[in-house]
């Protein structure tokens, strides 16, 4: 009786440390979907076509962040929005990637039962995640910097340190990096009571810290820009920080937030469109540069390359900041 009693306690700390390294894979579904004959997983004809979006979403992302990345690091003058500009991309496009290539294998050993890719999967899963979280920093970034050129024009034109986006950014990564490696190691491989405060941490430093800094820089930047301009045209570079920090709150947060859940056995929306979405948010930003910088007079023109131009090679002395610094000094002199 006791042989059987401790074979059963184990077989249920198998099960449970089973399931507390695999329930994080973000396209698994639950174990009543398996096969009771193979074990083999069933998908139903909507996950794989959602999937199939997400692969095509993918690769349509990876052609034009790639082209990004190309264009400015070989054609495009470096300044410090670019730097950042950069990073995102790299983020993006490692995101991507990640997700395209865990998208394939996972498909592959859940349709022919060949479950060898356990090890591989976890770490593409913990490489995009890195890529998600950095995502969202350099956006808080961008967006900081943006309301402070704004708000102090001179400061940043005369006595903003040189290099001061690089050291940023690679400050950011390695605070991606150390995040999600932390609550990685006591999800995946340490399997402790250990791994819900960490995931409980990692999520709390991007929703009650970097997106609540991000989105209050953008609206005071919206409301100074609004009031100073004088119904004038703001410029592209802002458009574009607007329009990339609109589309990440409404594409990622429910990736962020679907993965969240998944900590504590609470799905809020299915993860295949979770998973469609969070590569449409990593796509769509060579878009945005592209319609911004072509868009003049109504019509959509010139090259890619061209486009690019227009918006990350905006002076300092761009119209925002100069109307900005005209509203500063008249108050100033009042």
């Amino acid at each position: 009786m006791k042989d059987k009693e401790t074979l059963a306690s184990l077989s249920r700390g198998l099960m449970m440390t089973e399931l507390s390294t695999t329930s994080l894979l973000p396209t698994e579904t639950s174990p009543d979907y398996r096969d009771n004959e193979t074990g083999c997983l069933i998908h139903s004809l909507t996950d794989v076509i959602l999937d199939g979006v997400t692969v095509l979403i993918c690769l349509f992302g990876l052609v034009g962040n790639g082209v990004v990345l190309w264009l400015l690091s070989f054609f495009i003058k470096r300044n410090p929005f670019t730097i950042y500009i950069l990073n995102l991309a790299v983020a993006d496009l490692s995101f991507l990637l990640c997700l395209l290539v865990y998208l394939i294998l996972f498909t592959v050993q859940s349709l022919f039962c060949f479950y060898e890719f356990g090890h591989f999967l976890r770490f593409l899963q913990l490489l995009y995640l890195v890529a998600h979280n950095a995502g969202l920093y350099f956006l808080t970034a961008i967006s900081v910097e943006r309301c402070l050129s704004v708000f102090y024009p001179i400061w940043c034109r005369c006595h903003r340190p040189k290099h001061l986006s690089a050291l940023l950014c690679a400050l950011l990564w390695a605070l991606s990096c150390l995040v999600t490696g932390l609550m990685s190691y006591f999800c995946f491989f340490d399997a402790t009571e250990h791994c819900p405060m960490s995931n409980i941490a990692m999520y709390a430093l991007d929703f009650l810290i970097f997106a609540p800094i991000m989105v209050l820089s953008n609206l005071i930047l919206f409301i100074k820009v609004r009031h100073s301009s004088r119904q004038r045209q703001p410029g592209r570079l802002y458009i574009v920080i607007l329009l990339t920090v609109l589309f990440f709150l409404v594409f990622a947060v429910p990736f962020s937030i679907q993965r969240f859940g998944l900590y504590f056995n609470y799905v809020y929306i299915p993860i295949e469109i979770c998973n469609a979405l969070a590569s449409l948010n990593s796509s769509i930003n060579p878009l945005i540069y592209f319609l911004v910088g072509s868009y003049r007079k109504w019509r959509f023109r010139g090259s890619v390359k061209v486009a690019l131009q227009r918006v990350f090679e905006e002076h300092a002395d761009s119209r925002e900041d100069i109307e900005a610094t005209r509203t500063d000094t008249m108050e100033m002199a009042n």
